[in-house]
């Protein structure tokens, strides 16, 4: 483990809008990674990219600081200027040994994530990870390294609490909403078809909702959503006219006054009186508050779900004691099995040497005498030799395990 070393760019010293200036595009990564790997010597490398995130995983022998970082970032990516360069090696954070792989443990539970406890950066190192690996630039230490990565995210992840409450405003109203209990073939209206609509009507696509109607200003972004959805696309201005009825809107736009009135509320009833559902993610909402005072709705708006996410990832920040401990663990396991790699590793010939005494002994020092047997001797004797040969192979490596791994 000595010989890992990361070079990491972060969220947590350098501008989010920045960090996307040291990305690759996916095409010319493998050979920009072939490149930097033969020109520096690096025996093995891959390469993290997230929103928050570059990050270079490398096995190598040679010193890793500030000074090799720079030399190498301006080989990987020729595009950046002495001033941008600059600025990138002031926020760099560079870890050896224990220490990175501290970090990449941390880093796959999400502790070290803009977001503690979101999943996605362990799918995105694995990706990161196997594309290297299948580009034939990682071997065996970084395969015995991802396989503790993955090993102790997935721990983490199953025995804490870490990921158990959503903080994402999406994933909030869309439990609110599935508490109501609104069946799969309700009328769902949607204003606006940005993202944080498009995100929730995933939600909704994925658990069988297929009743849409999709308005917004711009029509066209409106038959894109709709498209995806296999709804309806609107103008705002229909939202007067429309008279199909509806069980729950979803309304997410920048408007700056109420989209949603009382006569267009009433309008859209169509004459029905039960009680509504509105999702109101847009701030200030869509919804004017004689809408609520007026009518019986159910209304989610996303100041209520601010709060619940603020409670909900302060919960999570206690799991990180416990998230930790397991990462601990981990380390130690990780130190115990290095020990019996190395011991395996240097004890490949052993077998090959123990197979080469047996045929110098059979056909050269003793050939003679093992000619002169008779065959029912002959083999008692290979009997003989192949349980010798297996003990010589297998008792010294478990030995020289068991004391490499107690004598710490």
């Amino acid at each position: 483990m000595k010989y890992l070393k990361v070079i990491a760019f972060t969220h947590k010293q350098i501008e989010l809008k920045e960090i996307g200036r040291l990305v690759v595009c996916q095409e010319n990564l493998t050979e920009k990674l072939q490149q930097v790997k033969t020109q520096f010597g690096i025996p093995e490398i891959f390469y993290l990219a997230t929103c928050n995130r570059v990050e270079f995983v490398m096995t190598t022998p040679q010193v890793v600081d500030k000074n090799f970082a720079k030399r190498f970032i301006e080989a990987f990516n020729t595009e950046l200027c002495e001033n941008s360069l600059s600025t990138f090696m002031d926020g760099a954070s560079i870890y050896e040994d224990q220490e990175a792989m501290v970090h990449l443990l941390r880093t796959s539970c999400s502790l070290e994530s803009l977001i503690v406890g979101e999943k996605e950066i362990l799918a995105q190192l694995r990706k990161a990870y196997e594309h290297c690996k299948e580009a034939g630039l990682t071997g065996d230490g970084l395969r015995m390294i991802m396989n503790c990565v993955v090993k102790t995210a997935k721990e983490v992840y199953t025995h804490t609490n870490i990921s158990k409450n959503p903080i994402s405003v999406v994933s909030l109203a869309y439990r609110k909403l599935k508490d109501l209990n609104l069946c799969s073939n309700a009328r769902v209206l949607i204003i606006g078809a940005g993202e944080t609509n498009r995100n929730l009507s995933k939600y909704l696509q994925k658990h069988k909702f297929s009743n849409f109607a999709v308005f917004n200003r711009t029509v066209s972004k409106a038959a894109e959503l709709a498209k995806d959805l296999n709804g309806e696309a609107f103008d705002l201005e229909a939202l007067k006219t429309y008279n199909k009825g509806f069980d729950a809107i979803i309304t997410c736009t920048s408007a700056v006054e109420p989209i949603i009135t009382p006569e267009i509320y009433q309008s859209l009833l169509n004459g029905e009186t039960g009680k509504k559902t509105i999702v109101d993610l847009a701030i200030p909402n869509d919804t004017a508050p004689e809408v609520l005072e007026q009518f019986p709705v159910n209304f989610i708006e996303v100041h209520s779900l601010n709060e619940v996410a603020k409670r909900n990832l302060q919960e999570r920040y206690h799991e990180l004691v416990h998230a930790e401990g397991i990462i601990e663990q981990n380390i130690a396991e990780f130190l115990t099995q290095l020990k019996q790699r190395r011991i395996e590793v240097a004890m490949r010939q052993v077998p090959e040497k123990i197979k080469e005494i047996r045929n110098t002994a059979i056909n050269s020092v003793f050939a003679d005498e093992v000619q002169s047997m008779d065959q029912q001797s002959r083999d008692i004797l290979e009997k003989v030799i192949n349980y010798m040969e297996k003990k010589y192979i297998s008792v010294p490596m478990i030995m020289a395990k068991d004391i490499l791994i107690n004598e710490n």
